[in-house]
Order: C-alpha cells, then structure tokens, then sequence
C-alpha cells in the first residue's frame, strides 16, 4: 500500500462548526481567583476589512502565574476554578470581548520573568496555519524587564499591549497582515 501526503487546507471557515461547546466569552467563575479583566477588539486584515469568521484560543496562567498544565512544575497552587483556556469567536464585524483575569508573571528562560500575558491563537479562512501572538497589559511594571517583549523592536510593542479604557475594558486589536500596525505574531 502506498500512503501519499494530505493535501494542504487552510484553518477556514469551517474549523468552528461543531466546537461552539468550547467557546466561552467568560473563562472565570464567580469562585476563581483573581483580578478579573474584559478584553474587547476586533479582528481586521491588512486593508481594514472586517474578518467575520476568526476565532481565538486563549491560553494563560492563574492569578498566582501557575499553569494548569503538567509541565509547569511550580511549587504554586493550580486554581481548581480555573483552567486557563478558552476559545472565542468573533461576531459578523469581526469584533470580540471576552472575561478573564489578569494572569501572574511566569518564569522565562535562564531565570527570567515574563510579565503576566495571555497567549493567542489566532484561527481565520485564508490562513494555512494559525497565528500565535501574545496580550500584554498596558501599565505593567514587569513589562519593561519581559524578554519576549524585549525582542520586539518597540515600534511595534503596542500591538502585544492591551490599552485600559476609561470603561475598565482593555482594548486590543488583532491587525492580520499589511502596515507596520499588523499585531506581532510569533514563530514557534
């Protein structure tokens, strides 16, 4: 028998029918610990048009920065009303708002410490592969110091950084290609 290679597809615009029963708008509980934040945006492609059919995944530590996952071998305490993920779709203006908290700092390479941030998975038709970028949060002392951050010509810093509105709600758009305002994605 001879086995040949899958072709290749892209992630679009069908990779969310029939995992709705993982969207959550809100990843906390009324029993999880820690500061909870709102964070809204939309999703746009390079000439400004409205991607109305993106998802993302966010992945994040706990309050105390402890991942609920078994290579984080911290000595700190899973928060058991939490876990740290969720995945959440845009509506038909490709605009997003979800709750979560504001993750704690989690240790980096050679002893570093990253600023707390939620990791994003940008899903959307058109790409081959998803993107991987980061939320940060503007006002962070620790982001100064953060050596991801750091590698990031500062430039283009604030797209990583969620803005705080007068509202309470952060602020933070995901720019899909084209100007030097496209979101920073990561290689990984």
């Amino acid at each position: 028998m001879t086995l040949n290679a899958t072709t290749s597809h892209t992630v679009g615009p069908y990779y969310h029918i029939g995992l709705t029963w993982l969207n959550r708008e809100d990843l906390t509980t009324a029993a999880t610990l820690g500061e909870r934040v709102a964070i809204s945006g939309q999703v746009v492609d390079g000439n400004g048009d409205v991607v109305n059919d993106a998802m993302l995944e966010v992945w994040q530590a706990n309050a105390a920065g402890k991942y609920d996952h078994p290579e984080d071998e911290q000595d700190k305490a899973v928060d058991p009303n939490f876990e740290g993920f969720g995945r959440v779709p845009v509506d038909g203006e490709g605009r997003f708002r979800f709750t979560t908290i504001k993750p704690g700092a989690v240790p980096g390479l050679k002893g570093t410490t990253q600023a707390p941030h939620l990791v994003v998975l940008v899903f959307a038709r058109g790409l081959v592969k998803h993107l991987l970028t980061r939320i940060y949060f503007d006002g962070e002392v620790l982001n100064g110091d953060d050596p991801l951050l750091a590698c990031v010509p500062a430039e283009r810093r604030g797209t990583l950084i969620a803005k705080h509105d007068a509202e309470g709600v952060h602020q933070w758009n995901v720019i899909l290609q084209g100007t030097d305002k496209e979101t920073v994605f990561f290689d990984y």
